[in-house]
Order: C-alpha cells, then structure tokens, then sequence
C-alpha cells in the first residue's frame, strides 16, 4: 500500500501524478491546527521531500478555509498543545508547531500554499512559510495573535518579514487588521489571484509548470535562494559554485539542452 494511502489524522493526503497535494481536514473548525494534525503534516512533508515520485507539493485546507492558525477553545480549555503550565507550553511549542518552519524550511521540494478562504494567525504565517501562495479571491489574510493576547510563536514574524517587508509585517501584527487576497497581492503575500472557481485550475497550471523543470536544478536553486538569506556574499558563492558544478554534469541538464536544441519537450529522470 502507498504511505499516502495510509489515515492521517485530520489531514487528507492525494498523489496526483509526481505532485502531492495536502488538505487540511478539520472543517468544522476552519482547518485550525490540533497535536495531531500538526504531528500528520510534519510526518507528511519529510516523507514527501525523500520521495522520489514527488516534485512538488500544494497545501490547502478543506471547506471555505485555508487555516484558522489556533483552535481558540482547546486554548480556553488548557487542553491538546495548549495544555500545562508555562514551560510545559514552551516545550510543546518547540517539538510541535515549531516543527512545521524547521521542516518547510529545509524541504529541497516547490510548496505551493492554495489558499481557499480564511488564513488567519498561525494559518496566515503557514501561507507565508510556503515557497508559493494561489489565492482564491475569496480569501482572506490577518494576523491576529495580538488580538487575543498571544505572539506569534510558530515563528510567523520571522518568515512574513521577510516575504513582505519589516513596514507592512508590522503592520499585519500590530494592527490585527484583515486583508482581502487583492491587497494581499499588492504587498506581495500572494503571487497569484483568481476567482474561486479557477484556484485549482490556476494552481495545477503552476504544478505543472514546475514539475516540468529539470528537479534536480529546481531543488538545489531553491535551497540556493534561501541560503542567501542568511548568508554573506563569499559564502553564498562557494555554495552554488558547488550546487552549479553539481547540475551541470547532471543527466537533467543534458536532457533539457537537447529539448531546446531539438524544440523538443524534455523529460526528467530524477528527483
């Protein structure tokens, strides 16, 4: 049996081709995370980025929501990943939800974030920690960890300002304020926006145009690009100096310098 196959609490898990697509399953709780879906999403992704028949990944959540970020009643409770007392939370935090950046961070695999509806708090920084965002135009974005007296603690202050500037991010998480996906668009927290009916077109549009990429070479630019962000110049170029010696004795490289010699769509063998 596939390992996509198998029950993932509260997360759905379809191949489709060599691109993975995972859902979000909590509906009727506007997809916010639980212990077990955070735990199913972190198994997922590090399966995913060593498997071979996968080149790129698409997450969004089921119903009219992407993410609603933190599930307020298991907070008010004190249960699930809210439950104990400061530094038993503080210890959850790093071997939970902290997870989900330490591994989106390192997947070598395009994330495509397809965003649906709401993307609020914790939902919205799991947007910005995507490689890609497709937004419905229904969606809408909001960080709003200050309104109900918390910080942003799944590391969504680091990503977004960087993904959309010190200025606007501050905004964002000052002002609680909620963000249509056309805004959104303007500083640049999404790439893309289409009407609900075409956010599966327009986003499989993108699959395709990625997994038709050498991936080899797609994979080690992308680990290229964030390395630069926390990198000096000297050391960034003796990294893709390396990354480049690598892709271009690659069988890929060879491949697609034929298909453009020939004007021939190339095929890659490799992940």
């Amino acid at each position: 049996m596939s390992y996509y196959l198998k029950n993932f609490t509260d997360l759905l898990v379809i191949q489709k081709g060599y691109s993975l697509w995972i859902i979000l399953n909590r509906p009727e709780a506007s997809n916010a995370y639980s212990s077990e879906m955070v735990q199913s999403l972190v198994e997922v992704l590090k399966f995913a980025d060593l498997d071979h028949s996968v080149r790129a990944i698409v997450l969004t959540g089921a119903g009219k929501n992407f993410c609603a970020g933190g599930d307020i009643k298991t907070m008010k409770g004190k249960t699930g990943m809210f439950a104990g007392e400061s530094n038993e939370l503080r210890e959850t935090y790093q071997a939970g939800i902290q997870q989900i950046p330490l591994t989106l961070s390192s997947l070598k695999k395009p994330i495509i974030a397809m965003v649906n509806g709401a993307a609020v708090g914790a939902g919205c920084d799991l947007a910005a920690m995507c490689d890609l965002r497709v937004a419905s135009d229904q969606a809408m974005f909001a960080e709003t960890f200050a309104k109900v007296g918390l910080v942003p603690g799944d590391g969504g202050a680091y990503f977004l300002t960087r993904l959309i500037g010190f200025g606007k991010a501050t905004e964002m998480f000052l002002t609680c304020k909620n963000y249509s996906a056309d805004e959104a668009l303007n500083m640049g927290l999404v790439n893309y926006v289409v009407s609900a009916d075409q956010l599966q077109n327009k986003t499989q549009e993108l699959v395709d145009q990625l997994i038709s990429l050498p991936p080899i070479a797609l994979q080690m630019t992308k680990k290229a690009i964030y390395h630069s962000y926390q990198s000096d110049v000297v050391t960034h170029l003796e990294l893709v100096a390396a990354y480049q010696s690598i892709t271009q004795r690659s069988s890929d490289h060879f491949r697609a310098l034929d298909g453009m010699i020939d004007k021939k769509k190339a095929t890659f063998e490799h992940n």
